[in-house]
């Protein structure tokens, strides 16, 4: 049985008081659970600072992105092994917004995973369709190739302990809503597309929805069968917020 995760990407938000009071306040309002693994991904700059604050919680701590290479001669990148020295566990690769506002591309983004699982971080693979994508019926077209794209190259074994995270980037901030029942119909492709790897991974592997999960619909969306948890963006910057999303996923 798969483990739930609840994590929270805090994008580009908050001064560091801001963050670690955040992270207080996460830690207060969650009661740990088992069956639900809870991590919070910071800005870069707030990393140390957070994980001081969540240190001998059990929440755990993410990064927003990493480098695509090892240390070196990259001005303004951060290498996977100097995220780990932070203890940090989990990174965010492929967001929406760093294909459409930086043209991330699979290549790049597979590079990235690859030097994520080399340096012990657990990748949070995005894959998601646009607007326009969804309206051509194009959505398992493009989401099969965000997917191949790093896996094709990794494989299953070089996707150690990683996670898929499908953001349907149509139904965020466009006022369409993302049915449960469309949500589940990507995740069951999602595993599908998985399985052509490997059934055994494809059953391991976790799929968090990233399509605005907020406390009022977290309840419907953690119950499909597919639906393994929440990649949190908006909500996750309100600790009531986060704790009550968490709590769904510890009743499902």
């Amino acid at each position: 049985m798969r483990t739930a995760l609840i994590a929270g990407n805090w994008k580009m938000n908050g001064l560091q008081a801001d963050a670690t009071s955040l992270a207080r306040a996460v830690v207060s309002a969650i009661e740990p659970q088992p069956s639900v693994e809870v991590l919070v991904c910071p800005p870069f700059v707030h990393l140390a600072p957070v994980g001081e604050a969540l240190k001998d919680s059990g929440v755990r701590l993410g990064a927003q992105n990493c480098a695509d290479v090892p240390q070196g001669a990259r001005t303004g990148e951060i290498a996977a092994d100097m995220l780990a020295d932070l203890q940090v566990q989990y990174v965010i690769l492929g967001h929406s917004e760093r294909r459409e506002f930086y043209a991330e591309d699979n290549r790049l983004i597979a590079s990235r995973c690859e030097q994520a699982v080399a340096a012990g971080l657990r990748p949070i693979l995005c894959v998601g369709e646009t607007l326009e994508a969804r309206d051509a019926g194009q959505t398992e077209a493009v989401i099969a190739e965000q997917l191949d794209g790093v896996l094709g190259i990794l494989g299953a074994e070089g996707f150690v302990d990683g996670v898929i995270a499908y953001e349907p980037v149509w139904a965020i901030g466009t006022g369409r809503t993302a049915t449960t029942e469309q949500a589940q119909a990507v995740h069951a492709f999602i595993r599908n597309r998985l399985a052509a790897y490997d059934a055994d991974f494809a059953e391991r592997t976790r799929i968090l929805y990233g399509g605005s999960m907020k406390p009022d619909n977290a309840v419907a969306l953690l119950a499909q069968p597919d639906v393994d948890g929440g990649l949190i963006g908006g909500a996750s910057l309100k600790a009531e917020d986060f704790a009550a999303i968490h709590a769904a996923a510890a009743r499902g």
